[in-house]
């Protein structure tokens, strides 16, 4: 019975993490950016984000779905069709009644469809958060991120906003997004850091030094297009999709599992069929041998 309890143990370890030590979350999450307009804007990378979702009714139900399948981990931002991603989320998950976790971003403003420009004013910050409490439908954000880091204010300026929040009890945990090492040592002299979220995949690797430093610091790393895959890994992929049985896309979230305890990818979709799939991913494993022949494809490239 001992030995058992110690398997089931081990097996959480690698399937969940406590985000900033008290909030625990399965390892494979949801992020929502692209539910938004008609089903054909979703396509691809060059979809606006603008308006809301015109088929409301089917994504609700795929993000109730979400939620059968054991994710309970999603991801928005008050950017997202300018709030929104944060409604569309209210409307289908609360009340969240403890068993969802929503992280949101503030610290870009959309003044045109084609536009994201980076706006770290602490005053903004606060404002925004206040707006995300209203359209999640919440008292406290489980997680508020620094969209981006604003180089015409004070790091300290923008993380102390946040952290002013966290001490008024309107946020639980504090993350930031698109940062380097130097940028997180700095903000986590302000404040608690319980995450990241940068871009980071089998095809670009530029944030390998910030993953190796969440792991070492217990901070929750979040890689957005997690499976984001060039030619070069086709071949290599479906060789150990083979070997285990598992999707090409599972075999590269499965990667990302690999690379560091602290990982949670956050894959979006509004397929029902890629959503479980996805979602099956937490149960896969590679071996030494599989992580290493795929880790050796791609040489770090540049951060979107």
């Amino acid at each position: 019975m001992a030995a058992m309890d110690d398997d089931n143990a081990l097996l959480e370890s690698k399937t969940t993490f406590a985000l900033g030590g008290d909030l625990t979350v399965r390892r494979i999450g949801y992020g929502s950016m692209r539910l938004t307009g008609a089903p054909e804007d979703r396509r691809g990378l060059t979809g606006t984000i603008w308006r809301t979702a015109r088929d409301r009714s089917e994504l609700t139900a795929l993000l109730r779905r979400a939620v059968e399948l054991g994710v309970d981990l999603f991801d928005t931002a008050d950017a997202y069709a300018l709030g929104g991603g944060e409604e569309l989320l209210a409307e289908a998950l609360h009340p969240y009644e403890g068993t969802v976790t929503v992280a949101t971003k503030a610290g870009v403003v959309r003044p045109s469809p084609t536009e994201w420009v980076t706006h770290g004013h602490p005053a903004y910050l606060r404002q925004q958060a206040e707006l995300s409490l209203r359209r999640l439908r919440v008292e406290r954000l489980d997680l508020l991120q620094l969209h981006r880091v604003d180089p015409a204010y004070p790091l300290a300026d923008q993380v102390g906003a946040l952290k002013q929040l966290q001490e008024e009890g309107k946020v639980r945990h504090i993350g930031l997004s698109e940062v380097t090492v130097e940028q997180i040592e700095e903000a986590s002299r302000i404040a608690p850091i319980s995450s990241v979220q940068n871009l980071y995949n089998l095809s670009n690797r530029a944030s390998e030094a910030v993953v190796d430093h969440t792991a070492a610091h217990g901070i929750a790393f979040l890689p957005y297009f997690p499976v984001s895959l060039d030619d070069a890994h086709a071949g290599p992929l479906a060789a150990v999709a083979e070997e285990t049985g598992a999707a090409p896309s599972q075999v590269a979230l499965a990667w990302l599992l690999h690379r560091s305890p602290t990982v949670i990818p956050i894959p979006g979709t509004a397929s029902a069929g890629h959503l479980a799939e996805n979602a099956a991913a937490l149960e896969v494993r590679l071996t030494d041998a599989q992580f290493t022949a795929l880790s050796g494809l791609t040489t770090p490239g540049a951060a979107a």
